[in-house]
């Protein structure tokens, strides 16, 4: 089938509309790949975004979808419920933090994130506390492409344009010290002075922990999350981390708040949670949040989307949550992690690299300037690997059943766009 359909009315994300670049056609995918309509296969090293962790067309995913497909494809979530979303809520409840107990399942990440906002809003309006109505977050932050989403992501990041839309939010820099860095207790001075002079504002703090993804590419010390915990609990803030980047695996650990050993009062989960198979996410509260925001039954929490715990979602959720204990994917992601180190340090001496960093199935090149979009499609064609580069970063996120081969081509792939980016 031609594209012409294609370009002349369909809009892509971050793309013109007017002289759109070219895409691939995609026609089947099965484990790491995605085969495309002239029968070209090209290992997935984006996990599509970061979600298909256990590869396209996983048989145990999507089984489970043409069950539930036979038996329930939606029905409201408001007065109804359902086997499959109870279904999850058990698997999940074995697998979250623990004190994380109320599950709200949304559509997407960013809906995941505007629902744990107005969490914690809603928290502090029933203490009384109506003063403490925004939010605090990091510089290099990124926390999604909707309205609430965008106004806690860093500023000065790609969301720049739309300032004068965006409600008003409190910053600290970015945190300073790199994950495998040298702890300094300084490092955490900016937003200890931020929540001494602004906690009778602020409802929460809300953080990607560990790994700063689409504004940042960038992995910090855990340290700072411990600061960050007790600061919070001794200025009566909420604490959000945003895991939907990093949960189920994907920097090393469940969770990347275990790297820290702390508890966060809400959770922002999804990507990885459906296998990629179907949009699905979370925000999950702890019970104190719940109960408060409750009244004992009295207050209801304000939100509800369409299509809120939908039971194809949710049955491709638990099977995707399920596979992961399967195949072990701890084994997996660390000898993802092992292989990357090894294939990505050659870069170190390629002229224009900044920096090459390495945490779970994650990977990054920061390069000074980035290959022109004709080059990267190139080099992805001429390496059969789909690599989606922005900003300064040359990233991998590779799905965790690539086989060793695939992450040296993924790994190789990268150097050649780094070496590209040199000329």
């Amino acid at each position: 089938m031609s594209t012409d359909s294609d370009r002349r009315y369909l809009w892509h994300p971050y793309a013109p509309v007017v002289n759109p670049p070219p895409v691939f056609e995609a026609a089947g995918g099965s484990g790491a790949r995605v085969r495309l309509a002239d029968g070209v296969e090209l290992i997935d090293a984006v996990s599509s975004w970061w979600c298909m962790a256990h590869g396209h067309n996983h048989p145990a995913i999507t089984s489970a979808i043409r069950e539930q497909c036979d038996k329930l494809t939606h029905v409201m979530f408001a007065g109804f419920t359902h086997a499959p979303a109870m279904e999850l809520a058990e698997e999940l409840r074995q697998r979250l933090p623990a004190g994380l107990k109320h599950i709200f399942f949304a559509d997407s990440g960013s809906i995941a994130v505007e629902c744990a906002v107005k969490m914690a809003v809603q928290y502090q309006m029933a203490r009384k506390l109506p003063a403490k109505s925004k939010l605090a977050a990091h510089g290099g932050g990124y926390h999604g492409d909707t309205i609430g989403a965008m106004s806690l992501s860093d500023p000065n990041g790609m969301h720049t344009m739309f300032k004068g839309l965006l409600p008003k939010h409190f910053f600290a820099p970015m945190p300073a010290v790199p994950f495998d860095g040298e702890w300094r207790d300084e490092a955490f001075a900016p937003m200890q002075k931020l929540l001494d002079e602004h906690a009778d504002e602020i409802a929460a703090v809300i953080i990607e922990p560990i790994f700063q993804g689409a504004n940042a590419m960038r992995f910090y010390h855990p340290q700072y999350l411990k600061k960050l915990r007790a600061a919070c609990d001794a200025h009566d803030v909420l604490l959000i981390f945003d895991e939907i980047a990093t949960g189920f695996g994907r920097v090393g650990r469940r969770f990347a708040q275990e790297y820290a050993g702390v508890t966060p009062d809400i959770m922002c989960i999804g990507k990885i949670l459906s296998g990629g198979a179907v949009t699905l996410a979370a925000a999950v509260a702890s019970e104190q949040v719940g109960e408060v925001i409750s009244e004992g039954g009295r207050g209801a929490f304000l939100h509800g989307p369409t299509y809120m715990a939908n039971p194809i979602a949710c049955a491709a959720s638990c099977a995707s949550l399920r596979l992961l204990d399967q195949y072990d994917w701890q084994s997996r992601v660390n000898a993802i992690e092992s292989r990357l180190k090894d294939g990505l340090a050659p870069a170190r001496a390629i002229a224009g690299v900044r920096d090459v960093r390495v945490l779970g199935a994650t990977g990054v090149i920061e390069v000074a300037q980035m290959p022109s979009p004709q080059v990267v499609r190139r080099i992805v064609l001429k390496h059969h690997v789909w690599l989606r580069p922005f900003g300064n970063w040359l990233y991998t996120m590779p799905p965790f059943i690539c086989t060793p081969d695939e992450i040296d081509a993924i790994s190789e792939t990268m150097l050649d766009l780094a070496a590209e980016a040199a000329q």
